[in-house]
């Protein structure tokens, strides 16, 4: 394995363990996103790193930033309808905490 590589991975592996930490730890709804777009970036991260620096033939390296860009593509549009999701729950219950958001009743 490249040394250029294995930086790459660790940089992932820092942002999705930090982005995972968020997930799990965090009670806003704000920074719950925020931290699944961590996840979503140290994925890129990885996937841009193997498609750069791994030995293959031009037609496939290619690959790994065609799907970082339909990544990136989804994680738009996921937290634009997430955020609209949160801005309506914070205007009908007065707060974005999860912890408070127990049932689906309006």
């Amino acid at each position: 394995m490249d040394l250029e590589l294995l930086h790459f991975q660790i940089l992932s592996a820092a942002l999705f363990s930090i982005g995972l930490y968020g997930v799990l730890a965090r009670r806003s709804a704000v920074l719950i996103l925020v931290s699944i777009e961590l996840l979503l970036n140290a994925v890129n991260v990885n996937l841009i790193g193997q498609a750069a620096l791994v030995d293959r033939p031009p037609d496939e390296r290619v690959f790994g930033q065609v799907l970082a860009i339909f990544i990136i593509t989804i994680s738009a549009a996921e937290i634009g309808l997430a955020m609209a999701i949160v801005l309506r729950l914070f205007r009908n219950r007065g707060t974005a905490n999860t912890d408070e958001l127990d049932t689906m009743k309006w």
